[in-house]
């Protein structure tokens, strides 16, 4: 057994000993492989490295494209053994400093080992990082992509609809919004400002804007979007199904479209745009209005000319240096004024006179852009090209002739519409149509069109457009070479004498108007002219007897505002003239005898002239259908033979003109003859088979009842009428300054009592009503809800007795569901709007209300009236001394924070007991952009906290006053603090 022990023993030792020489040498091998090793390190270190740098090079080759994941995680593990053989590299350095003893031999074998080992891991990575794989896949879709264009901030007759669209973008009602304008109004600079805008971008996933083609291809514009989205369906023509390619890739997204020049309604799901995707939006910029319309967008946005300012900004940085020259300065702020706020044109003059170093060019070129088009001026070709192909575009040559007809205006001119359409139909250019009211329609719908690609503008002014000064001089360059629309226009020039006779030969249009003409020649040769302009020269008081003898053809003659006395007798030589303006002409008391010659003639205007009555003339006029007269107490006295004036109207004169389509009859609000001839003149208005618009004042309501039971005309649906019953100071209708549209069918009432039937019948076909100095009722309700449902407007005036606009104690539906604008003024014992239950869509559409002098009035949203005002856009309180707070939390508890969701403005003057608007922060005022305030000494809180009131712009009020105010949370003053203008 010993035995047998010991020999295991000595087998095991020697085992043991056989692996100590093993593991001894592999030591030893391993030391004395160190240098070998490490150079092999450095080897398969540079190669995977190397390796790595291709491809890196790969991945930046194609910026479009980003790094697979795989790739990226082979990328982050070479930089880790990176790291390691740095390390090794650093330790074997550190070793050749110092001899290697043997009793190291050690720490050689394992750093050797450790590089083995290192080598085999790089060399495995370096097989594994082969280029021949797919390194980089494409990249998703940025958020956006920025475009490289001029910032609207410093131009703010861009910026502000940068602001709007902005404004519209938040609200998540808002799907579509339409941005239009003339070429070169900077529509695509602002498409493109909103698509680098930060803000918006914030608001969307992904923000893809595209120029769609002048042929509106779905085809183009389907493979745009596939670039913008990095989407590949080649070989894939079915635009349907790329269409549904477009539209998966897109579902779930929060997306803004931009589709900049579209000239013809798209429809976005054949493209594939998705139309009920929640906070998704799109925005579209054309050229022409009617393509927002029919693509049905939610918002209009007009794009308006740059201001004065703007332009001279603009034109000042594109000229640069030059503009310092000494006495430039005065010539360039002309030479902008030419460019009539066109960006484009700024453009391209600017670049122009970018090269003129001196003076002298200046002026010169100056004087070049005044003679334009006449002559070629550089820049300003390629401008007119553009402008001319807005032109070439319109469908007919009606359309045409009809624009070239308004550059007989002088520029910047506002011209009035129903004037306007009238003149087109004198001249012929309505054809086929006999009725006015046809005629009118037919004439709205060109100009539309005209308004539409931005040849015409629509004025500031209520029913007036212009044309700005560079159309007008193409429009002039056009009918220059016209055959039919050859003009003289000298508007605006200051002519104190006529053109020569050569000037009048061979024109269609003559256009002097606005100028100092104190004569006329005595005879010209103008067999051709059709239009003569002459309003508003004030010093022509002669025409000389034979001027007209050789007009044969003229069609519309305006004398409107001439200080001439009397007309010659050769007017009665103009056989065709079919539009005679008089307005205004104060020193003009009759008309010639022998009116009757003119037998074509459909339209006469004589108000505010020195004919005050009703001339026996005008009744042999039997071919008129717009007649316009004023009668005035200065008659009285006037006689003919021995006869006064007025007892002329007694002769049937109105009732002979079975033609008349239009009447207006204006009557001085302090005459004191009209009562007893006004039931005569009404029983033959009443006659009037083809009447479509009447203006009368009715003294009493008796007269009303004559004619509306007289007449079944007014009650047609095509009938507009303006009905004044009672006298009163103004004449005109005040409310509809606050509308931006047309209303037809107005009825003002002053100084009656009570309710009458007559009333009421008028008051359910109107549009608007003023009552004026009424009494013996509490609210207008009383006229009847049925009554009063129908109107937009209504304004109240001096009615001492209404306590109440509406009372819906006993109503039982709804209460001024179309009412838009509302104006209360000196209502002394008004206390509230409504009174009783609200009942749902009541002042639903109410966007404007305007409350003055109303001493007794504590509240103007009582209890459920706020809650339907979901339109108010416009709120002003003023000098109603008694109010304390404008939304009573007595009343309204219980608010949604998103209430009065649009108001915009808001105005408060002279309210010296208002505490405050709201109680505290917690409404939205998501729409609200200004806040008036003034005289109101005890409102120290506004509902404005750090968050609400978002699209706040301007801040108007008293510093004293904004100084004591109070604010419940930090940071509001100083966010509010850079809005607010102070007058004091």
């Amino acid at each position: 057994m010993v035995e047998a022990a010991a020999a295991a023993l000595a087998v095991e030792a020697y085992r043991d000993g056989r692996n100590l020489i093993s593991y001894v040498t592999k030591k030893l091998d391993y030391a004395d492989d160190l240098e070998k090793n490490y150079k092999r390190l450095t080897e398969e270190a540079d190669k995977l490295f190397a390796r790595r740098a291709d491809v890196e090079a790969q991945v930046r080759k194609d910026m479009m494209k980003r790094i697979t994941k795989e790739c990226d995680a082979w990328i982050s593990r070479v930089r880790v053994i990176e790291q390691e053989v740095l390390e090794l590299e650093n330790e074997f350095k550190k070793g050749t400093k110092r001899t290697w003893r043997k009793r190291r031999i050690l720490s050689r074998s394992t750093l050797s080992r450790r590089m083995a080992n290192k080598c085999e891991e790089l060399h495995s990575l370096w097989a594994e990082g082969r280029v021949e794989t797919d390194v980089v896949v494409e990249k998703p879709p940025e958020p956006v992509r920025v475009i490289n264009s001029p910032r609207t901030e410093n131009k703010p007759s861009l910026h502000w609809a940068i602001e709007e669209i902005r404004g519209h973008l938040r609200d998540r009602n808002v799907k579509r919004i339409g941005l239009w304008g003339t070429l070169g109004i900077g529509k695509t600079t602002i498409m493109h400002n909103l698509n680098n805008d930060e803000e918006i971008a914030n608001m969307f996933d992904i923000v893809i804007s595209v120029s769609v083609s002048e042929d509106n291809s779905i085809e183009k514009l389907q493979r745009a979007i596939l670039r913008r989205l990095k989407l590949n369906v080649e070989g894939n023509n079915d635009q349907s199904e790329v269409a549904w390619r477009i539209s998966k890739e897109l579902e779930n997204k929060r997306y803004l479209f931009l589709l900049d020049e579209v000239s013809e309604t798209l429809e976005l799901h054949r493209v594939g745009i998705p139309e009920d995707e929640m906070d998704s939006k799109v925005v579209l910029a054309s050229r022409y209005e009617h393509v927002c319309y029919d693509m049905e967008v939610d918002e209009f946005v007009n794009v308006k000319r740059l201001s004065d300012f703007d332009a001279w900004k603009m034109f000042r940085e594109k000229v640069g240096r030059n503009i310092n020259l000494p006495g430039v300065e005065e010539i360039a702020r002309l030479v902008v004024n030419e460019c009539a706020g066109l960006p484009l044109l700024i453009d391209r003059v600017a670049r122009n006179f970018r090269k003129k170093d001196n003076i002298n060019l200046w002026r010169d070129g100056l004087r070049s852009l005044r003679r334009w088009p006449d002559i070629k001026v550089q820049g300003m070709e390629e401008v007119l090209e553009f402008l001319k192909f807005c032109y070439d575009d319109l469908d007919d040559e009606t359309q045409k002739i009809c624009f070239l007809y308004s550059a007989l205006y002088p520029e910047e001119y506002d011209i009035f519409v129903d004037y306007l359409l009238e003149c087109w139909k004198a001249r012929g250019f309505i054809c086929d149509v006999v009725d006015f009211l046809e005629a009118r329609d037919r004439g709205h719908s060109i100009l539309s069109d005209l308004l539409d690609v931005s040849l015409l503008e629509r004025s500031k002014k209520m029913k007036h457009v212009r044309m700005n000064k560079v159309i007008r001089n193409m429009a002039l360059k056009i009918s220059s070479d016209s055959k039919d629309s050859t003009f003289l226009v000298k508007a605006r020039e200051g002519l104190q004498e006529p053109p020569t006779e050569e000037e009048w030969k061979g024109v269609s249009g003559i256009s002097l108007m606005d100028n100092k003409l104190h004569s006329l020649p005595e005879a010209v040769d103008c067999e051709d002219l059709r239009t003569l302009l002459l309003q508003r020269n004030h010093e022509l008081t002669l025409i000389p007897e034979s001027f007209f003898q050789s007009m044969p053809k003229l069609q519309v003659l305006d004398l409107h505002g001439c200080g001439c006395r009397s007309l010659p007798s050769s007017i009665s030589s103009l056989t065709s003239l079919t539009a005679l303006y008089l307005n205004s002409c104060r020193d003009l008391m009759e008309l010639p005898a022998d009116m009757k010659a003119l037998r074509k003639l459909e339209v006469l205007d004589i108000r505010g002239s020195g004919i005050n009555y009703l001339p026996v003339q005008i009744g042999h006029l039997l071919q008129l259908r717009c007649l316009r007269i004023s009668l005035s107490n200065s008659c009285i006295g006037s006689l003919i033979q021995g006869q006064s004036r007025f007892a002329q109207i007694s002769q049937n004169i109105i009732s002979r003109l079975r033609w008349l389509e239009e009447l207006t009859i204006d009557v001085d609000p302090h005459n004191q003859w009209w009562d007893g001839v006004v039931k005569t003149i009404t029983k033959e208005v009443a006659t009037l088979t083809r009447l479509t618009s009447l203006s009368f004042c009715f003294p009493s309501v008796d007269c009303l009842k004559i004619f509306v039971t007289s007449s079944s005309l007014w009650k047609n649906f095509s009938f507009t009428f303006r009905f004044s019953v009672g006298y009163h100071e103004c004449t005109s209708y005040q409310i509809l300054e606050h509308f931006e549209y047309e209303i037809s069918r107005c009825l003002k009432y002053a100084d009656g009592e009570g309710v009458d039937h007559a009333i009421k019948k008028v008051l359910a076909e109107a549009d608007a009503f003023e009552l004026i100095r009424h009494k013996g009722i509490s609210s207008i309700s009383e006229f009847g809800i049925e009554s009063i449902n129908k109107m937009r407007g209504c304004l109240i005036e001096g009615c001492t007795d209404i306590e109440f606009i509406i009372d819906g104690t006993h109503a039982t539906e709804p209460s001024l569901g179309c009412l838009e604008k509302m104006v209360i003024k000196n209502a002394p014992r008004l206390a509230s709007i409504f009174a009783g239950p609200v009942h749902s869509g009541s002042l639903g559409r109410l966007t404007t209300l305007s409350i003055y002098k109303c001493p007794k009035l504590l509240m103007i949203f009582s209890c459920g009236v706020i809650q339907q005002l979901s339109e108010l856009q416009h709120l002003r309180v003023e000098e109603c001394h008694e109010i304390r707070e404008i939304i009573m939390r007595v009343e309204n508890s219980i608010l949604e924070p998103g209430s009065l969701p649009k108001l915009k403005t808001l105005i408060l003057i002279d309210l010296p007991k208002l505490r405050s608007i709201w109680v505290d922060n917690s409404l939205e005022w998501a729409s609200l952009e200004g806040i008036t305030v003034y005289m109101c000494q005890s409102l120290i809180r506004l509902p404005f906290g750090k968050s609400n009131a978002s699209n706040l712009r301007y801040i108007k009020g008293q510093r004293m006053w904004w100084r004591m105010l109070e604010w419940e949370e930090d940071g509001t003053e100083g966010r509010l603090q850079s809005l607010c203008i102070f007058s004091q």
